[in-house]
């Protein structure tokens, strides 16, 4: 199986990853990991994006444009459908440690051949329905990324969270969740506006903490 994106599509990697102060040699794991995606994508559905370019800045470019605002060490990935943002996150930073949490099994199955082939000791693997999930230790940031409207995000996943963890909540446009709509205790402390290289779309990063 060929490990090398098309032309185009590496040049925008490199060129994202310049423009987000990430080291060249990123670029490798990531190519591999997308065309394991892109193989598996023919069979299991796995995201409705299929153009390598779009791969590139809708996947792997904005998935690494929130690393400013993720608190590690411990990392869990809610709803992380084929491992987005939890894989570009933990290839960025293999000193943290990476939950990837969905309930779909050929989602999972696929997360668990990415992580072996890309030879990925900080990610495990779970697949559960968030409300049913209770580690023993909790974790420092809790992330999704288009997963449920924040209130439900922060009703669902909450419980994951360390004393001092927080919850980052990827979006397309400027969220209009009401934020007195969140469960008690809980605020929305800023919507960052990320820049995503090459993508003209609006991203935001909901930033919620405990009171």
């Amino acid at each position: 199986m060929s490990h090398a994106l098309p032309p185009a599509a590496n040049e925008l990697l490199r060129d994202g990853l310049t423009a987000l102060s990430l080291p060249p040699g990123l670029a490798p794991p990531l190519a591999r990991y997308l065309c394991l995606m892109e193989r598996w994508n023919r069979a299991y559905n796995l995201t409705a994006v299929r153009d390598f370019e779009a791969m590139v800045q809708r996947h792997l470019l904005d998935s690494l444009a929130v690393l400013p605002w993720v608190r590690g060490p411990r990392i869990a990935d809610i709803g992380t459908g084929p491992g987005l943002p939890g894989i570009p996150l933990a290839l960025a930073r293999p000193d943290w440690q990476l939950v990837l949490l969905d309930s779909g099994g050929k989602k999972t199955r696929f997360l668990r051949q990415a992580v072996m082939a890309l030879e990925m000791d900080n990610v495990v693997v779970v697949q559960d329905r968030v409300e049913n999930y209770h580690p023993d230790e909790g974790f420092d940031t809790v992330i999704s990324r288009a997963f449920a409207a924040t209130a439900a995000f922060t009703r669902l996943a909450g419980h994951l969270c360390a004393p001092e963890g927080q919850l980052l909540a990827m979006k397309g446009r400027d969220t209009d969740d009401d934020p007195q709509a969140l469960p008690t205790g809980w605020r929305v402390v800023a919507t960052h506006s990320l820049q995503v290289p090459g993508l003209a779309a609006a991203r935001h990063l909901v930033e919620i903490n405990k009171d």
